[in-house]
């Protein structure tokens, strides 16, 4: 514990070198350690001005706020943290969602932590969040046909014919997925097996679920969509047996898409994990991907992310996700499209959708709902009022086209780097010509 003239003495210091990182990061946590959460965050904000990347300095920013009560500003920082797989920042997260009241979100961000670094375990905090010990599967006993872990099994009724715009990337997945089943003694000849993984990457809201969805549809194939939470466990063993079941339920329900959403949380670089829990888990992933013990014939599997630099490059060998298909924002045809069917069953009066499209570039399709969104509200009070439907305007999306503000360019701005200096073998390609066209390079 520093006494308050090892304050005075630090503060000193930095008088003469006011950007000396190291010597503030220690005053500021030595502030947190006396209990002088406001001075402590005031240091952490000067430190961060000098060095905006410090992830520590982030984390102890996270954890001054939360001591002076600023929760939500603690979770905004959390969430940059937790994007980065920061193992620390989603303990703490789990801490303050469990105050909050939020066992399942703190459960699950408590589970990603362990899986990151099974040092950060703490049992009176597991046994806090309700959380019965179940029994511990022994790692070695995989090797059985089947389990009792399963998800539903969906049938989607959506094609790709409800898939507003993205041509290319309809005709990529086509190409590796759809047309192998639909012909597959044609893909005999030239030694190519139906099955294996595609790898779709790009900012949120740009379809990546739904364009999975319709894929399956296509095919008239099962579905069985996968997160994070569905398979993770805190208990040894049992992660790698939920998703040895999930493969096992997929060939047995061939043809079926298997698809799992947030795969860079599953799947994140054996370099990130500290200890064995991480690993093993990915080995396993690794394994079923191969079809080391069981043939994957028929099942197809795609994955969604919108951070792949975070993904283990073993991830992307051949037969696994050897193909990295960009999910960009929809052009201006696709726009329109996605508009047209959001509209399909709201009273509209005229609408020039290729106006609106023209309109909205670099708008995801989670944007272009929201405008519609706001745009449907705006007619709900006078429709309440008149007890009888109002016809949404021309003039009234274009209105909630000015009030919202797109979200995919801070995507973009986290993506440029690693397009631009990690780019091997040109996989992040079409960002950068993305990029290119909209003039932010």
């Amino acid at each position: 514990m520093y006494t308050s003239d090892d304050l005075s003495g630090l503060r000193a210091a930095l008088q003469v070198s006011p950007d000396n990182i190291p010597l503030r990061k220690l005053l500021a946590n030595a502030l947190l350690n006396a209990g002088r959460y406001g001075e402590a965050e005031q240091e952490f904000r000067y430190a961060l001005q000098v060095a905006p990347d410090d992830a520590a300095l982030k984390l102890g920013l996270a954890v001054a706020f939360r001591q002076n009560g600023k929760t939500d500003a603690a979770m905004v920082v959390l969430e940059e943290l937790t994007n980065q797989n920061n193992a620390d920042a989603y303990l703490l997260s789990a801490r303050i969602l469990q105050t909050q009241g939020q066992l399942y979100q703190a459960r699950d961000h408590y589970q990603r932590a362990i899986l990151l670094d099974d040092r950060l375990r703490d049992e009176a905090f597991e046994n806090s969040l309700g959380a019965d010990e179940p029994q511990r599967m022994p790692m070695g006993d995989l090797d059985t046909p089947g389990g009792d872990f399963q998800l539903e099994a969906a049938r989607p009724s959506i094609s790709f014919v409800d898939v507003g715009g993205m041509e290319a990337v309809k005709e990529e997945i086509a190409l590796k997925i759809i047309f192998p089943l639909k012909h597959p003694e044609l893909y005999k000849t030239y030694g190519k097996r139906p099955g294996g993984g595609i790898l779709l990457y790009g900012p949120p809201g740009c379809g990546k679920t739904y364009l999975a969805r319709a894929t399956a549809g296509e095919i008239q194939a099962s579905f069985i969509s996968v997160g994070l939470n569905d398979i993770l466990d805190m208990w040894v063993g049992s992660s790698e047996r939920n998703l040895h079941d999930l493969f096992q339920q997929a060939r047995k329900a061939a043809p079926c898409v298997l698809f799992f959403d947030e795969v860079d949380a599953l799947g994140a670089s054996r370099n990130d994990m500290r200890r064995t829990a991480g690993r093993t888990i990915i080995n396993q992933f690794l394994d079923e991907l191969d079809g080391v013990k069981y043939a994957n014939d028929g099942v197809l599997v795609l994955a969604a992310t919108n951070t792949p630099w975070y993904l283990d490059s073993a991830f992307r060998r051949p037969g696994r996700f050897d193909r990295m298909i960009f999910v960009a924002p929809p052009d201006a045809r696709a726009r329109e499209e996605i508009l047209r069917l959001h509209l399909r069953d709201i009273p509209v009066q005229q609408p020039d959708l290729a106006a609106i499209a023209r309109k909205t570039e670099t708008f995801s399709g989670a944007d272009l709902q929201a405008v519609i969104d706001r745009a449907v509200e705006s007619k709900l009070l006078e429709a309440m009022k008149t007890g009888q439907p109002v016809p949404v305007s021309n003039n009234d999306l274009l209105n909630a086209v000015k009030a919202h503000r797109p979200t995919v360019r801070e995507w973009f701005a986290s993506a440029k780097n690693y397009a631009l200096y990690a780019n091997e073998a040109g996989q992040y390609e079409p960002v950068l010509s993305f990029m290119k066209t909209q003039k932010w390079l």
